[in-house]
This record gives structure tokens, C-alpha cells and sequence, in this order.
């Protein structure tokens, strides 16, 4: 099995071959991960090789509920508790301490361990059935190579990795597009007071708001996570930041911002949401088009607009 369609039977299948130590490429609500059983360090190990991912690079764990956090780590504090409860099933990964559990091919040989409940029914599925097996958590970076374009699409996952992967032996899920199209927001909750380590449709508002605490946006902890390299989420092609595109360049802008003459158009989102829905797979466009370059007009504001200019800048390096 390779590019399937979901179905009850087949996510039993591909929990299957998590079990087995195959890897299974499926949607979450953000982007399509690559996954693993996060206890198999050989199986981990098939991750790292497809993406052509740094060993220091830590994974996060995906788990079917807040009930499996207590597996993977320690010192879980309220503000922490809270979060949980609030945003999961969501687009949000929490930082901890690790437990026993967590071992050095999944925290890149730190003493955290990041955590996330999606929130999409396919990889719900897929954990809860991985769960009655004895599993414990599936470890799923992007599926993607190491520093390109997370993909939105299981088409995407196989344009990418299809020759990175065991077509025998190893599974992609087909859930059709991402409903959010950017990476989660991760937090680290080690401290006395939540720092956002990279950012995500869950704001620096909401987790105020959640916590009731002062929030970090700018980290002083060193902890190394996912995306957050000056150079990642980068096409072929050149991006070049809030420039007015020439002819036969790619362009990325609001609906409301006309495309200049001879410009390819690559998306004209009408709201910060599906600006982020549609940007990866505009970004991919552009490199199925040929194109050397492409202009983005950045969305403004705050929220899940700043999370896309992050993902833009290192775009763009």
C-alpha cells in the first residue's frame, strides 16, 4: 500500500504498519506529517533518511489525547494543563521536560519532548487505532525534504518522497487539503511562564488568555525546534518579500492587490486564513510552473498573519 484513500480499514492498516515499523505519511489540520511509531528508534531512523533531516533536529510526538501526555513527560505545570484542555485537539505543540519515554532519536539528544492532539478526524483516527496496538505516540516531522516546503496535499507528500519511501511496505494517507496550511505553534512550557518557540494559528492572545500569564514571543531558551532554522519552507524558486513582480514572475497577494501585466498569478487569498491554506501550495505551484521567481505581498497584522510572514522570511533566505 502507498497513496491510499481513507477508510476505516485502511487507517487500521496503516496503524498496522506503524506497529511494524513502516512509516505512514497522513493529514493533520496543519500540514501532512510524516510519521513513525515514536518509540521505534529504527523506525525513527526511516524518517530522518526520507527527509535528509539533521539527527539534532527533535521530532514531535503526536498523541490521541491530553490523557498521554503524563507518558511522555514530567513537571506538566497548570498554565500547561490549561493550554492543553483549551487548544487540543489542535494546532499546538507543548514543550516539556521528557519523561523516561522520550529517548535521544526523538529530542535530538535534548531533555524536552514536544507534544500535539491534532486536530483532524484521519489522524485522530489513525493515533486512536495506533493506540490500541500498544502504541504509545507516532513522531511525524513534515513530509517533506528537510528545509523545502511543508506540503498540504498527500499528492505533494508523493511528488516529494516517493523515492525516498518503501512503496511496498510504507503508506500515505489521502485526506484531501489542510484546513490551517501552517505549521503548528510551539510552546515551551518548561518554565514558570509559556514561551512561543515558532508561531502557529494559536496567538500569543489566545495563550494570555488561556494562561492568564505573562506570554514570551521573543525566547531566551535555546531549545532547538522544529522550523526554526534563519533558512526553511523554501522552493526552488527565489521568494522575494513585498516587491512588485515583472512579467513572468510568480506573484502571492491579497485578492484585493491586483496582478501586475504579465505576472502569474499563484494565489489571490480573500482572508489571512486562506492566505495560509494556500501558500504552500502556491509556493509548489511556482516550482511546477518553472518559475525562478516569486513576489509575496505579506499579509498584515497579528496572529496567524505573523505566523505567516515567519514562514515567509525564512522562505525567502
Amino acid at each position: 500500500m502507498f497513496l491510499s484513500e481513507c477508510s476505516a480499514n485502511t487507517i487500521k492498516d496503516a496503524a498496522q504498519s506503524l506497529a511494524a515499523g513502516h512509516l505512514v505519511a497522513f493529514p493533520t489540520e496543519t500540514v501532512y506529517g510524516l510519521g513513525a511509531d515514536a518509540t521505534n528508534e529504527s523506525a525513527v531512523s526511516q524518517i530522518y533518511k526520507a527527509k535528509g533531516r539533521p539527527a539534532d533536529h527533535p521530532l514531535i510526538v503526536h498523541i490521541a489525547s491530553i490523557d498521554a501526555m503524563g507518558d511522555w513527560a514530567n513537571d506538566i505545570n497548570e498554565y500547561a494543563i490549561n493550554l492543553a484542555r483549551d487548544f487540543w485537539p489542535g494546532p499546538m505543540t507543548l514543550v516539556f521536560s521528557r519523561s523516561g519515554l522520550a529517548k535521544d532519536f526523538i529530542t535530538g539528544n535534548q531533555n524536552t519532548v514536544g507534544l500535539r492532539v491534532p486536530n483532524q478526524p484521519i489522524a485522530l483516527a489513525l493515533l486512536k487505532e495506533f493506540e490500541k496496538l500498544g502504541g504509545k505516540g507516532i513522531a511525524a516531522p513534515s513530509a517533506n525534504r528537510f528545509g523545502a516546503v511543508s506540503p498540504t496535499t498527500a499528492q505533494a507528500v508523493k511528488e516529494e518522497l516517493e523515492n525516498y519511501l518503501d512503496q511496498a511496505n510504507d503508506v500515505i494517507l489521502d485526506g484531501g487539503p489542510c484546513q490551517v496550511g501552517v505549521e503548528s505553534t510551539i510552546i515551551d512550557c518548561t518554565s514558570d511562564t509559556p514561551q512561543i518557540l515558532r508561531l502557529g494559528a494559536i496567538t500569543k492572545e489566545m495563550i494570555a488568555e488561556s494562561t492568564g500569564l505573562l506570554v514570551v514571543d521573543e525566547p531566551t531558551t535555546d531549545i532547538r525546534v522544529s522550523g526554526s532554522l534563519e533558512s526553511h519552507y523554501s522552493p526552488n524558486a527565489h521568494v522575494v518579500l513585498d516587491t512588485q513582480p515583472q512579467s513572468g514572475e510568480g506573484f502571492i497577494a491579497m485578492d484585493s492587490i491586483e496582478t501586475p501585466p504579465g505576472a502569474i498569478r499563484l494565489a489571490a487569498p480573500s482572508s489571512i486564513e486562506g492566505f495560509a491554506r494556500e501558500i504552500y501550495s502556491a509556493l509548489r505551484f511556482a516550482d511546477a510552473q518553472g518559475l525562478t521567481r516569486v513576489c509575496v505581498i505579506q499579509p498584515e497584522g497579528e496572529g496567524l498573519a505573523a505566523a505567516i510572514r515567519d514562514r515567509l522570511k525564512r522562505a525567502a533566505n
